[in-house]
């Protein structure tokens, strides 16, 4: 996986949304998914090309149609990269804490 294309696709708004809507449900069209954005058809089909691009939507033709689906895999990677790590720190500071007042007391 590389890091650098998720974090491209993630840090724009409007992929981040289209994520969302195929979270809400999976396996949308182009026609779905461009209906609530104010953009071309040309526009949700490049965002979906970077999202493509990172991992995080897969295609599937179906007929004639091509249906968008979440994969939510790379951004699990991610969290447990660059997310988990810093908050096991946290956690384990505020443990210490609670057992050092505890003594205390």
């Amino acid at each position: 996986m590389d890091d650098d294309r998720v974090f491209k696709a993630l840090a724009d708004p409007t992929r981040r949304f289209l994520l969302d809507r195929l979270f809400v449900r999976d396996g949308r069209t182009l026609l779905e998914l461009e209906s609530g954005l104010e953009m071309t058809r040309f526009g949700v089909m490049k965002h979906l090309r970077v999202l493509e691009d990172a991992g995080l939507v897969v295609t599937r033709r179906s007929g004639r149609e091509k249906l968008h689906y979440l994969n939510p895999v790379p951004i699990r990677l991610i969290h447990d990269r660059w997310i988990n790590k810093y908050i096991e720190r946290r956690v384990s500071a505020l443990a210490e804490l609670k057992i050092e007042l505890e003594e205390q007391a």
